[in-house]
């Protein structure tokens, strides 16, 4: 899948679509952040964007939004999702381990999209 990087568009539409190519291709049992999607688009300071498009995503099935977290591990967006603690669990059954709506580890499972793309 070609993702492009550094290609701003004005449309909003768009952008999450391109949001989602990303994350789509973030590995199970990984994670990235908000900001790391924003940059690998060419959108360093649109880390807010990527977060808008996760919530707007709606729990598509084909978009792992539990996958993306804030740059420090925590689990930021947790409360656009079903049910009390389903960001945490989604993550936990992918072997990532989470305390305190932190991941832990945070380094080792990171997934940083400039550097795998």
């Amino acid at each position: 899948m070609g993702v492009k990087k550094n290609d701003n568009t004005s449309s909003d539409t768009s952008f999450f679509d391109r949001v989602y190519e990303v994350a789509k291709l973030i590995p199970y049992g990984r994670v990235t952040s908000y900001g790391a999607i924003a940059k690998c688009l060419g959108a360093a300071r649109s880390a807010r964007m990527v977060g808008w498009a996760m919530n707007a995503c709606g729990g598509r099935d084909d978009v792992p939004a539990h996958r993306v977290v804030n740059r420090k591990g925590i689990l930021t967006g947790k409360h656009h999702f079903q049910g009390t603690n389903l960001m945490q669990q989604l993550l936990e059954n992918e072997g990532v381990e989470v305390i305190d709506n932190q991941i832990q580890h945070f380094d080792k499972v990171f997934w940083d999209p400039m550097k795998e793309l």
